[in-house]
């Protein structure tokens, strides 16, 4: 009896000493490295005890790296923008869950194009006026606000490719044009509203420096993604905790450091339609455009876009 005892003492004293499960979380590194992890590691570590796993941070300089990860199972879970989202949904077993509420209580953002202050240029089609004499700064070829939602709103309905309307075209993170556009390394730039917000708040001189050009029309918040293999309960954990952060004052102050948001609410797929209809919008121009399509072709192509395009418009009433 005491020998049987004995070994189920040692057997629970095992079991509690297995190691929590580890999940990565994947984060677009934006910022410096060091502000990154110091705003980001209160968080991660408030998650790691809220729902018992070890949970780790997982920094990428770019879209294309956290879909990657997620893809090779070296992420579970991601915060992400829409475009890259899909991404992680049609190439990386990726599932929408949650989406972030800004300060305002908005579930929506908008692209903007910016430039200095000091910039002779004081509308959107000044900038389209001068723009052989202009460098111009592009965001992450994977950003929806960087990239997708200018080309499409801005620059493909005027029959424009991006890389040859400037003088010199570049592409970077958001804070890397901000920063750009406030040294005057570049004339004008793709950003987001959630990023001026942040500046205005943390660095209201800086902030000053800036003059939007363009508004686009309301973008989705951005999603969180996790795989859809994870172990049901698992799935649970990071649920429950996702839904309940954010209610004390110092998780408030943790998340306004992130992205000046103030929570989440549940999301799911379907939160990615109107940027999917963006991109195919954005394809038929340029099978339009293309001077190397047959008529043939391009009718084809575009019967083929205009049928994706019913579906999605379906999918979303």
């Amino acid at each position: 009896m005491k020998t049987l005892l004995r070994s189920l003492l040692l057997a629970l004293a095992g079991a509690s000493a297995l190691p929590a499960e580890e999940i990565a979380f994947g984060i677009l590194g934006t910022d410096a490295s060091s502000a990154l992890k110091q705003n980001w590691n209160p968080f991660l570590e408030d998650m790691s005890k809220g729902t018992g796993l070890e949970v780790k941070g997982f920094f990428a300089t770019d879209y294309a790296g956290l879909v990657e990860a997620m893809r090779f199972s070296k992420i579970q879970v991601a915060w992400l923008g829409a475009k890259a989202a899909i991404e992680s949904v049609d190439r990386a077993d990726g599932e929408v869950f949650a989406q972030f509420i800004d300060q305002a209580g908005r579930t929506g953002y908008t692209s903007v194009i910016i430039t200095h202050r000091d910039s002779r240029l004081k509308t959107i089609e000044d900038m389209f006026a001068q723009a052989k004499e202009l460098s111009f700064g592009m965001g992450d070829p994977q950003s929806t606000s960087g990239t997708l939602v200018p080309l499409c709103e801005l620059f493909a309905p005027r029959g424009l490719d991006v890389r040859q309307a400037f003088r010199i075209t570049r592409s970077s993170t958001h804070g890397g044009n901000l920063l750009a556009v406030v040294n005057k390394q570049v004339d004008v730039a793709t950003n987001y509203s959630v990023g001026l917000e942040k500046m205005k708040v943390s660095n209201p001189e800086t902030y000053a420096q800036v003059r939007v050009l363009w508004t686009s029309k309301p973008i989705p918040s951005d999603p969180i993604v996790w795989r859809r293999d994870l172990p049901d309960a698992t799935k649970k954990k990071i649920r429950d905790f996702i839904f309940s952060y954010g209610k004390d004052e110092r998780e408030k102050a943790i998340l306004s450091r992130l992205q000046q948001i103030s929570g989440f609410r549940p999301s799911d797929n379907r939160q990615l339609i109107s940027v999917r209809l963006s991109s195919v919008t954005l394809e038929k121009f340029k099978v339009k455009a293309d001077p190397d399509l047959s008529p043939a072709e391009r009718a084809t192509r575009l019967e083929a876009l205009d049928r994706r395009q019913a579906e999605l418009e379906a999918a979303a009433r």
